[in-house]
């Protein structure tokens, strides 16, 4: 057998954790999961009952476990070790959570119990992967933690408020424009049908997928982080999230009103949310393009050099 260096092999044992750690992480793991178990039962409620704004949590789970291994090689050179200090954020994520079920009632709040639950997670990536690991580990962590949880009406309120009316007034002038009487009272918007009555759709209840913004910034972020390289871009198409989701929203409340003109049942109820899931894939597409269009802003000097003719230089 051929020797190997030892420095390769005390790198080796320093990437690779002992039995005792491996040991030592799944029975924390596991505890905090009984722990926790309320927090993640509730948001798999929140999913399954209301999948057209918050069924991309569930999904969030493996994007972020994707992310981890698109980064193998870096966690293979950084290495695995035990850095006892992670159990300092362990702990106090597990006493923000106590906190925000048994505490005051101001405190007793969805978000706030994610904040503990990530606060945990990132002392348990510390406390089993050490510091030099977590340089890579950081971005999956905090993705998960972001977008992998409801966020409240409350604050969803704040983001959405505008958004609503720029979908009103959007839809309001493109029915218009294609011959539809329309006339619009603050966020509602009311479509003539055959039979003279004015159908009235609220775009707060029409539009209750403009929740689905976190899912446009989600998938936004995603693309970002792998499919672009600069940090301008990356900014650029998570920002660019926001258009697409209102244009399509606009969409969605305008189909919804062709569809009032022949049926005004077939605006609400169990139709309404499939016209929102169907309008998820041209909103996916557009959101292609957008990537594509951001990432050729720029071209890369080794593809202009491919790109250039041979022996097309000019002459010293």
């Amino acid at each position: 057998m051929a020797d190997v260096p030892a420095d390769t092999q005390l790198q080796a044992a320093a990437a690779t954790p002992g039995r005792g750690v491996l040991l030592g992480a799944v029975v924390v793991v596991v505890l905090l999961v009984l722990v926790f178990w309320d927090f993640f039962a509730q948001q798999v409620r929140f999913a399954i009952t209301r999948p057209s704004d918050w069924g991309h949590t569930l999904v969030i789970p493996f994007i972020a476990g994707w992310f981890v291994w698109l980064r193998r090689p870096e966690l293979a050179r950084a290495g695995l070790q035990t850095t006892w200090i992670g159990f300092v954020p362990i702990l106090l994520g597990l006493g923000w959570y106590m906190l925000s079920v048994f505490g005051p009632q101001v405190l007793n709040h969805h978000n706030l119990r994610g904040a503990g639950l990530g606060l945990a997670m990132l002392g348990i990536v510390l406390l089993f992967t050490g510091w030099r690991a977590l340089r890579w580990l950081l971005f999956p962590l905090a993705y998960l933690v972001l977008f992998g949880q409801t966020i409240s009406e409350r604050f969803m309120q704040i983001i959405t408020e505008e958004l609503q009316d720029f979908t009103a007034v959007g839809a309001e002038l493109v029915l218009s424009v294609t011959g539809t009487t329309v006339t619009r009272e603050g966020n509602t918007i009311y479509v003539l049908l055959d039979g003279g009555e004015m159908h009235p759709l609220n775009i707060a209840q029409a539009c209750s997928g403009m929740r689905t913004l976190m899912a446009f910034m989600a998938l936004g972020v995603a693309m970002a982080y792998t499919g672009l390289s600069r940090w301008w871009q990356r900014t650029l198409l998570v920002v660019l999230g926001i258009p697409v989701a209102i244009i399509v929203n606009i969409l969605r409340v305008i189909t919804l009103g062709y569809l009032s003109m022949y049926d005004p049942g077939l605006a609400a109820g169990d139709f309404h949310s499939l016209v929102g899931m169907v309008w998820l894939v041209p909103a996916f597409l557009l959101f292609l393009l957008v990537l594509w269009i951001v990432r050729n802003l720029v071209v890369e000097p080794d593809v202009a050099k491919a790109a250039a003719p041979a022996g097309g230089g000019a002459a010293s």
